[in-house]
């Protein structure tokens, strides 16, 4: 394979420095919390300065543009926060492409203002939380093309309205009522397409949670040729992480960031799907920890069905996160609930409607469909809110679990009470997270359920330790022990890991929720002065992973440290975020096919996988595998690779069992993925991996055993790289091996 990137660090975290054929160098990037984190932003930036200096940037009408996106935001926020935020990052990306100054402008205004047609959607449609029907598709539609209409008439610039008329057309043409194809669409018109299928990956969404950076990257690897142009699908993967600051402050000075000056200040604020308007500053505080704390499922919807509040026990309970969900309508469908007799609950008899129509209590025993898909028992409580003149302004749903099993959360919950703790610290020790966190890998993959880790670790300690002394240290160290625990849900566990290096388990969390708690809590720290240090605050970095096909403790737990690692060589005071994650029924525990090799006498296995990542990305993906499994490199050539692997990255049924070693051989090459273009056939790059397993040595024939491993080695390798089955070489590697 030849290397075709450049020497800086990429948008998408990816390997390590493990030797291999021309490896880029590691690679990471800030992205996803610069994506993640906007909302309250888009909250203050509504005001009348919003679109203001966008309008100039574009050369139109000061007050057009300014009322368009004052009008987009009063229509729906969640939308408004979408367009700056993919606005944002378009401004980056064009600046990074040396695009000239009028042609970067035009594509910051039509991201921000591409979806200003829904203004013309009924609220239902915006705000339902479940799949669209045809007609409400269809009208989503129309509204995309609406969006060009309008701007058509308020923006002086046809650019803006060019870029924003083709931003739904696909690369291939093959997208009903876009004939445009390939590079006759316009370039900001490709460029926003991207950006705005990533920021909607990795943002939360009812139907699903939010994606990890590098499983959003490899489906956008899996669409280009089709609905993206490959060659700035593979110039978004390299956007680079050394520049992004630059791009961000350049931004802030000239067009974007000056919708509002809190934005600077409020750049990395998490999203906090709830309104406390009016309330006390401290009452606020006690009620939000009341509610996130809660086991129990709390619920709140206002007079119109809209869902205000949706705390951490709904998440847990449901699977649905908060954000995805606020500001939607509340229907029964949405939790599928069922009444005592097993009959489905329609809008007459929900106990929400009839609590804000009769203003009265209720109590049920209903059922529900739960997080993990099967059907749970309830107690539903529903309590009718009104004013002091008895209008009743919505009401509040407790949900209890009232299954007689014992939940997943529960049984972590009861691990981190009976936790031995650290002297200093008053967190779990190293002994109690090493236990525990074998029991929490092993629990969550047996019920699949996502899991993630957190490890962080304080920048400079030393110097603190030699300028202050160690008591102030020791102070400085118990100040991120508080603030870890103060972030922890129901189920997780804080432990000491060693020194001033802690971690962190996040039960029912991805990646990308794991990732923006993280950056919560570097924040809190960066900006709490320490007593001990005369009122000087200190930094952490801090490393996350989510738990993925093919894990063990063991390696999750390094890939989770390397990370760590990444966010000190990129300059301390970061969260870096790595793996694919769990929520990809593509990713699964089973290889599809298998291959027995000499006549099935001894045990040794084929897998043939593709990988939509060009050959190079992918390498930097088995990098890291390499670093995880702490695999050796015992040969390797231009397109064959062997590793020899042995338990420290293997699962082990006893912890007494003789170590198996295996024998991993990779033959990589380029291939061609048949992909249409106007009719025309157009290859698109993949990677294609032969994957050979055996053992290391002839005895090892404990076929349970090392079949076991094989398959659950194998599984870790597609999680890494993204890989699917592929048949047609699976048939060519078959034939050689008979």
């Amino acid at each position: 394979m030849t290397d075709t990137t450049d020497s800086q660090a990429s948008l998408f975290p990816l390997g390590s420095g493990i030797s291999l054929p021309a490896p880029p160098p590691e690679s990471i990037s800030r992205l996803a919390t610069l994506l993640a984190e906007l909302e309250p932003s888009v909250r203050a930036a509504a005001n009348a300065g919003a679109a203001e200096a966008a309008a100039r940037s574009a050369g139109a009408p000061r007050g057009a543009a300014n009322s368009l996106y004052v009008a987009l935001r009063c229509k729906s926020v969640r939308t408004a926060s979408h367009g700056l935020r993919v606005a944002l990052i378009a401004s980056g990306w064009a600046t990074e492409l040396n695009l000239p100054d009028h042609e970067r402008e035009a594509i910051e205004i039509a991201a921000l203002l591409h979806d200003v047609g829904i203004l013309g959607l009924p609220d239902e449609i915006l705000s339902k939380p479940g799949n669209l029907d045809p007609d409400e598709s269809r009208l989503m539609n129309q509204a995309r093309k609406m969006s060009a209409t309008i701007l058509r008439q308020a923006s002086a610039d046809p650019r803006v309205e060019e870029i924003v008329e083709h931003v739904p057309a696909w690369y291939d043409g093959s997208r009903p009522a876009y004939p445009l194809r390939g590079e006759a669409i316009p370039l900001g018109s490709r460029l926003i397409s991207i950006v705005e299928a990533f920021d909607a990956m990795i943002t939360e969404q009812v139907y699903r949670p939010a994606m990890s950076l590098e499983r959003a990257g490899i489906e956008l690897f899996r669409s280009a040729g089709t609905q993206f142009d490959p060659a700035l699908v593979n110039l978004f993967a390299r956007f680079p992480a050394s520049t992004l600051g630059q791009c961000r402050q350049e931004a802030s000075g000239r067009k974007i960031r000056s919708l509002a000056p809190e934005i600077s200040n409020s750049y990395w604020a998490l999203t906090d799907c709830s309104s406390h308007a009016g309330d006390r500053p401290d009452m606020r505080l006690f009620k939000d920890r009341l509610l996130d704390n809660m086991h129990d499922a709390v619920v709140f919807i206002d007079s119109s069905l809209r869902i205000l509040r949706w705390n951490h026990g709904a998440e847990r309970l449901t699977g649905i996160a908060g954000p995805s969900i606020c500001d939607r309508l509340w229907a029964p469908g949405l939790l599928s609930m069922r009444s005592e007799r097993g009959d489905a609950i329609g809008e007459d008899e929900c106990p929400v409607n009839n609590a804000i129509v009769s203003g009265a209590q209720s109590l049920r025993r209903l059922s529900i469909t739960a997080r993990t898909r099967d059907r749970v028992a309830v107690d539903s409580h529903t309590i009718p809110v009104a004013d002091s003149h008895g209008a009743i302004l919505g009401a509040v749903l407790v949900l209890h679990d009232a299954s007689p099993e014992i939940s997943l959360q529960e049984r972590c919950q009861s691990l981190h009470a009976k936790a031995t703790r650290d002297p200093l610290t008053q967190v779990a020790n190293r002994a109690e997270f090493d236990r525990v966190f074998e029991l929490f890998v092993k629990t969550h993959r047996q019920q699949q359920v996502a899991c993630s880790l957190i490890i962080c670790d304080l920048d400079f300690f030393k110097s603190v330790n030699d300028t202050y002394g160690h008591q102030a240290g020791d102070e400085v160290i118990k100040s991120l022990a508080t603030l870890l625990k103060s972030s922890c849900r129901p189920g997780d566990l804080v432990a000491r890991y060693g020194g001033e290096e802690f971690v962190l388990l996040c039960a029912d969390c991805g990646n990308g929720a794991a990732a923006r708690r993280a950056d919560q809590i570097r924040s809190r720290l960066a900006q709490t002065p320490q007593r001990s240090l005369g009122g000087r605050a200190v930094t952490a970095s801090f490393g996350v992973t989510e738990i993925q096909p093919g894990d063990t403790a063991e390696t999750m737990l390094r890939r989770a440290d390397r990370g760590l690692l990444t966010a000190k060589e990129k300059g301390r005071n970061t969260v870096v975020q790595l793996g694919a994650g769990s929520r990809s029924s593509e990713f699964s525990e089973e290889p599809a096919t298998w291959g027995r090799a000499d006549g099935g006498k001894a045990v040794c296995f084929f897998a043939s996988l593709a990988t939509p990542m060009p050959p190079a990305v992918a390498r930097e993906k088995l990098a890291g595998f390499i670093a995880d499994h702490q695999a050796k490199v015992a040969n390797q050539g231009e397109t064959d690779i062997t590793l020899v692997i042995t338990n420290g990255g293997l699962p082990r049924r006893r912890r007494g069992d003789r170590s198996i070693s295996l024998v991993v051989a990779l033959k990589i090459r380029t291939g061609a993925e048949s992909k249409q273009l106007g009719g025309t056939p157009q290859p698109a790059v993949q990677t294609e991996i032969e994957v050979t397993v055996r053992p290391r040595r002839n005895r090892d024939r404990r076929r349970s055993a090392v079949e076991d491993a094989a398959r659950q080695l194998t599984a870790s390798l597609r999680s890494y790289l993204g890989a699917r089955e592929n048949p047609c070489l699976w048939r060519s590697a078959t034939a050689r091996s008979e």
